[in-house]
């Protein structure tokens, strides 16, 4: 059933411990069950990408026991599942699961997911496990899910990947490739959301194996390493809170972030750069950040996200309140995630009278008058419906925004979060 709900705006003060990492609770878990002996990983995020993350691991033959939010996990090499791998909504478990499944023993592995799913562009990486030695291809020959891997190990070698598409292409490629006959040197053209990549390989360390690597266009893997059982704690979300401190920048308030590491790679850690750039004041703690402003207008300006595409909402409710035109280059790659975000944007804020140029790789938005009421549609995307709910709050009475079950994905606690700050949150 889809939920459509309201949000108008409050003063926002306070402060809000953020979900876990969303990108860190995958790769954990995936390298834990990996792992020989038991991992614990604490701070997991249980929502319904990285569940689906899970039950994948499960399937290969993990074993897992979870309290509260740590799962102890128990590795093991990769086996066969017993079943069609349901990967739900999540690109990341699909690319992941499809290198890492064809080190099972000889067979046939499906992975499928919901229809947003089926549409994510897989064949980059389909190609490169060919150049592995690794058969592997869509069953509609489009490029899509639902995918067959024919199991029974990874030649390695030399390959090349497009990293223009997804960092997940690489990400995937460089947990699997340990588990190869022989040593694996990948080329990467191109590459976006670097900082994903970087997250990779810091927790692949972590977890006992390295990588060596030329900047983001060479990467060698060593055949035979082993990853090893170890403890760690997902850190708090940079990417959920994004749209915190957007949200104080846009109605004003002052909020106080808790449990942020700055040790461990996140890209979206750039929003404070770009709120404090537009006008928001932030000063970073040792574990936290506090966000202030006064609801006035922010500055406009030029952005470059290639390697934080999931910044783009955000960026773009913040341009709803900017004194002079914001754009934001550099995204091509954000129309392969649940939606098309660049097409999304534009559609939807155009119903609110916004002045919206929709660009190959981004968008132009210039500021003009009171925005119009209209029902606002997140097309059952999680960042979708977080930045539409900012845009809802800068409409007097706020406007009904269509897709609050999609937030499962990352960032379930949001419009309770953003209430007990001071937000009017309402059933539309």
């Amino acid at each position: 059933m889809t939920s459509t709900i309201t949000v108008s705006r409050g003063r926002l003060e306070g402060s809000v411990r953020l979900p876990p990492s969303k990108s860190y609770s995958h790769r954990a878990a995936l390298m834990a069950s990996l792992a020989e002996g038991e991992s614990k990983v604490s701070n997991v995020l249980f929502s319904r990408d990285t569940k689906a993350t899970i039950a994948a691991c499960k399937a290969m033959g993990a074993t897992m026991e979870q309290s509260d939010s740590t799962l102890r996990i128990n590795g093991t090499k990769p086996k066969l599942p017993d079943d069609v791998v349901n990967v739900e909504n999540s690109g990341t478990t699909l690319r992941f699961m499809s290198s890492t499944l064809a080190a099972a023993p000889d067979g046939y592995v499906v992975l499928t997911g919901d229809s947003s799913i089926r549409k994510r562009p897989m064949q980059p990486l389909l190609d490169t496990l060919g150049e592995l030695g690794v058969e592997a291809w869509s069953t509609r020959k489009n490029g899509c899910a639902p995918i067959i891997v024919k199991a029974g190990g990874i030649k390695g070698g030399k390959a090349t990947i497009r990293g223009d598409v997804s960092s997940q292409f690489v990400s995937s490629l460089l947990i699997s490739a340990p588990m190869a006959a022989t040593d694996t040197s990948l080329s990467v053209a191109d590459a976006v959301s670097r900082p994903y990549i970087d997250a990779t390989l810091t927790l692949s360390s972590l977890f006992g194996v390295e990588v060596e690597r030329e900047d983001y266009t060479k990467f060698d893997v060593m055949a035979g390493q082993h990853y090893r059982n170890t403890d760690f704690t997902v850190p708090a979300d940079f990417s959920s809170a994004s749209f915190i401190v957007a949200a104080v920048g846009l109605v004003g308030g002052r909020v106080v972030l808790e449990d942020l590491n700055p040790n461990l790679p996140q890209g979206d850690s750039a929003i404070l750069k770009i709120a404090s750039g537009m006008g928001v004041k932030v000063v970073q703690g040792t574990d936290s950040v506090t966000v202030e402003a006064d609801g006035s207008k922010l500055k406009g300006g030029k952005f470059n996200l290639g390697d934080t595409p999931d910044l783009l909402p955000v960026v773009a409710a913040l341009a709803l309140r900017s004194d002079s035109p914001v754009e934001v280059v550099g995204t091509a790659h954000a129309r392969f995630k649940e939606t098309d975000r660049i097409a999304i944007l534009t559609m939807e804020l155009s119903k609110l009278g916004v002045n919206v140029e929709e660009r190959q790789d981004g968008m132009k938005i210039t500021p003009g008058g009171e925005m119009k009421r209209a029902v606002l549609d997140a097309h059952d995307d999680h960042r979708m419906f977080m930045a539409f709910s900012l845009a809802s709050m800068l409409v007097p009475g706020g406007i009904p925004v269509i897709g609050a079950e999609s937030l499962d994905v990352s960032y379930p606690s949001f419009l309770e979060d953003i209430a007990r700050l001071g937000a009017k949150v309402s059933s539309a």
